[in-house]
């Protein structure tokens, strides 16, 4: 069959199913290319809902992916305002909400992830905002200008980003968070406990080991949270940012294998050889690391995109890239690349001057770097990353020593 009277659907149109589209053009493909999201804009990136767009340092026109008339001008159907509710894997198709059933010959299910929802006593009063969205991103802009008080339930990315960009709209700000260190399972103690001083240095109320137990209205509208412990902490407007869930809904009732997000291979194939799935729905295995990992991450749902492409044209192509995220807050911005398992690492290096927050910090397994993190130094994540994936031992000394390039670090006799 000539690939011109092939039909390639995305389900799912964010970053993922955006570069999934735009590979696929430019790898030739000539058949007609179905890209359908259920938000009303077009794709956009999320790292600037909670960073520069959030800060109102960026215009809206440079969230999205491509400008207003790719999608048109590259002849690829995006069908906005389109809820798919079911997948027939045997005939080859996909229904919509409205009942239009659309046939492919490949599908590729880039359905992201959804915020983890309170469900304690006033979850749904007025003033509790979630961020995942660009309406949302807006709401919570709107409420820097008019509130005087913050709480921010989670201190996560998401938390902590969002407590910088109200701190610098002149916001009082609480953080709530379970755990006994903010990001303390993503980065460990070490680092945890510099995030914790960065954000109490710019005046954030960072309340840890605590645990929301209601949120509390006058009339329908948000005016204070109660805590476990009985204490009540004033907020005239709540961010809730305690994780994400992925959408797996569709995978699941189509019968596709699902754990942590739809399961594929290192090609991102699902276990229906004509479905694909890509971004932060997609538990991908990585041959380097010989495990699966599902990242919610920008830098998976861009690389993911255009390999489940060349995956879907018949082009046996691998997702093997070592995983990588970013964030800034306040003044330190930082990059970080591998993967560590909670509390699976020996130890943390660092070179540079971690008092001034000017540093790369490296956990260390079995004499190898598992992961860095620079912080406020630039141009190394490839000199990291390499060293990541080499799985070399390396001396200590040598890489806690900032006048030796990280090119030139040689495995430890």
């Amino acid at each position: 069959m000539s690939t011109a009277d092939q039909t390639f659907v995305i389900v799912g149109a964010g970053l993922a199913g955006a570069k999934a589209a735009e590979a696929l053009r430019e790898e030739g493909f000539d058949g007609r290319i179905v890209l359908m999201g259920d938000e009303t804009e077009r794709p956009y990136d999320r790292p600037p809902l909670s960073k520069e767009y959030l800060q109102g340092k960026s215009e809206k026109e440079k969230i999205y992916v491509h400008p207003e008339g790719w999608y048109a001008g590259h002849d690829v159907d995006l069908q906005l305002n389109t809820r798919v509710t079911d997948i027939d894997l045997a005939a080859h198709e996909v229904t919509t909400e409205s009942g239009d059933r659309v046939g492919y010959h490949k599908l590729l299910l880039a359905t992201g992830s959804s915020p983890r929802r309170l469900t304690v006593p006033g979850h749904d009063l007025d003033g509790v905002l979630y961020l995942r969205q660009v309406a949302e991103s807006e709401a919570i802009r709107k409420a820097f200008a008019t509130a005087k008080r913050l709480a921010i339930i989670g201190a996560g990315w998401i938390g902590l980003e969002t407590a910088s960009a109200a701190r610098a709209a002149g916001v009082e700000v609480t953080v709530l968070e379970m755990a006994e260190l903010p990001l303390l399972g993503v980065l460990g103690r070490e680092l945890a406990e510099i995030y914790a001083a960065l954000h109490r240095g710019h005046g954030v109320d960072l309340r840890l080991g605590v645990e929301v137990a209601e949120l509390i209205g006058t009339g329908n509208t948000v005016t204070a949270i109660r805590l476990a412990d009985a204490s009540v902490v004033e907020a005239d407007a709540v961010v809730v940012g305690v994780g994400i869930i992925p959408n797996t809904r569709l995978a699941e009732a189509a019968g596709l294998s699902v754990d942590n997000g739809i399961v594929v291979d290192e090609h991102l194939v699902t276990t229906d050889p004509d479905v694909l799935a890509a971004g932060d729905v997609a538990n991908a295995y990585y041959p380097f690391l010989t495990c699966h990992l599902r990242l919610e991450h920008w830098s998976a749902a861009l690389n993911q995109g255009p390999v489940a492409a060349a995956n879907m044209l018949g082009r046996p192509t691998s997702y093997d890239r070592v995983p990588y995220f970013f964030s800034d807050q306040y003044d330190m911005g930082m990059e970080y690349s591998g993967y560590v398992p909670t509390g699976e690492y020996d130890e943390v290096l660092f070179r540079g001057d971690v008092a001034s927050n000017e540093f790369i910090a490296f956990w260390m397994g079995g004499g190898r770097v598992l992961a860095g993190m620079n912080v406020n130094v630039w141009d190394v994540t490839d000199s990291i990353q390499a060293l990541v994936r080499s799985g070399a031992r390396v001396d200590p000394a040598k890489l806690t020593d900032p006048d030796i390039p990280l090119e030139e670090l040689r495995a430890a006799d």
